[in-house]
């Protein structure tokens, strides 16, 4: 069985999925308490879905 692809989503899929301003993301990012992201050549940045998933379990070990 081949291995699938692991999504790779853009900030504004990331924010819809998540529920939070395009702005809180971005502070997360800055203050780095958000998900691992990878920065394209281009600039443009993209989180893998399995981090966003991570990253979203260890927010609900801490609550």
């Amino acid at each position: 069985m081949p291995a699938t692809r692991d999504e790779m989503l853009t900030i504004p899929q990331v924010v819809k999925e998540i529920g939070v301003p395009r702005a809180t993301f971005y502070r997360w990012r800055q203050l780095k308490k958000g998900p691992k992201a990878i920065k394209l050549p281009n600039g443009a940045v993209r989180i893998r879905r399995s981090d966003l998933e991570r990253w979203i379990e260890t927010l609900e070990e801490a609550a």
